[in-house]
């Protein structure tokens, strides 16, 4: 068995499923089900033995040593986190509990259940933490993209606690042993994903009909990585990996992000066009840009490919086509989490911005 963190969320969620659908292994699923944790996600293993789901919180040490005591899981995957930049700009108390405190409590207890195997157990067992490229910072234009030796340097609360908990799973395997991996991704999309973000969150405004907010000249750019090439990824990193070292794992795809609202719109013309015969790029609005936003993210996934013979299956291309689809197939998951709450935070997060 292996015990994932965070497993109800959009990457969690998408790897418990990549997974169960790859390996006969089973999988004990660990979630607060906060506002992000979606248990729909999952709704096509309900009755499969192979994934046991606990609502618990990484906070809490106590549970987290009893529920590895008592399910014996030969590894730990660790998504749980808060993983929205704006999210941390409007309130970052929740950011430091869950990024650094509730990995601090995780491997305090893993540290503990660890201590306590025996040899051959001991030797084989791995704790993975999934981290984001955002901790490098921002890059320029011209610079050379972010590589595992490359300097932290946080620019938004978010980015800021994953460092932490980085910095605390190099400490442990340092300081104690722990057989520890890091895997630092960039941007994900694909299915499942919360629409909070760019790319679920202009699907789901663009086909009802309200405005696609760009942030500023929408000139910033990111790397975006297909969600099932990120959990193949991992998945490699877990067999293969070295203890102690970090793996970048990336697209190779830069896109400025009024590309990527530019290619969805395309995509949706053609897909599901509007009834007025218009293109969806007509929704496009320019807003007031999120406070110290970075301009460029970009991943040298060289390192993974090399020792571990990862690289992305998906291009951009392939990957947005299958993403749209998926939207549009989904709409009633898409109406199920566009709650009341998820409302407040989109009016709170864009209203004030102007134009």
């Amino acid at each position: 068995m292996i015990f994932v963190t965070g497993g109800a969320g959009f990457i969690g969620s998408n790897f418990v499923l990549d997974w169960c659908a790859g390996s006969g292994e089973a999988v004990l699923n660990v979630d607060k089900l906060t506002y992000a944790g979606n248990l729909n996600n999952l709704a096509s293993l309900k009755g499969d033995a192979r994934h046991v789901f606990v609502q618990a919180d990484i906070c809490d040490g106590a549970r987290m040593l009893a529920l590895l005591n008592s399910h014996r899981p030969r590894a730990i995957v660790h998504f749980a986190a808060e993983s929205h930049v704006d999210r941390s700009i409007h309130g970052p108390a929740d950011f430091i509990a869950t990024n650094i405190n509730g990995s601090f409590a995780l491997l305090e207890a893993a540290r503990a259940y660890w201590s306590a195997l025996s040899g051959e157990e001991g030797a084989a067992f791995r704790f993975l933490h999934v981290s984001t490229d955002e901790v490098y910072g921002s890059l320029g234009a011209h610079d050379a993209p972010f590589s595992e030796s490359t300097a932290y340097a946080p620019n938004s609360p978010y980015s800021a606690s994953k460092a932490a908990s980085d910095h605390l799973v190099r400490a442990y395997h340092h300081t104690y042993g722990l057989p520890t991996l890091t895997t630092n991704c960039s941007n994900n999309y694909g299915p499942y994903h919360f629409p909070e973000k760019l790319i679920p969150l202009v699907i789901a405004n663009a086909l009802a009909g309200k405005a696609l907010p760009i942030y500023g000249d929408g000139m910033q750019v990111r790397d975006w990585l297909y969600v099932s090439d990120h959990c193949a990824a991992i998945r490699r990193v877990l067999d293969g990996g070295r203890p102690g070292q970090v793996y970048n794992i990336g697209g190779w795809n830069e896109k400025a992000n009024i590309e990527v609202v530019r290619t969805l719109c395309d995509i949706l013309d053609r897909e599901a066009p509007r009834a007025d015969g218009a293109s969806y790029r007509a929704q496009i609005v320019h807003v007031a840009d999120r406070p110290g936003h970075d301009q460029r993210y970009a991943i040298d996934a060289s390192k993974i490919e090399r020792e571990l013979g990862w690289k992305p299956a998906e291009t951009f291309e392939t990957g947005t086509e299958k993403t749209v689809r998926w939207y549009l197939a989904n709409q009633a998951w898409v109406a199920d989490v566009q709650s009341g709450a998820y409302l407040k935070w989109v009016n709170q997060n864009y209203d004030n911005r102007g134009t």
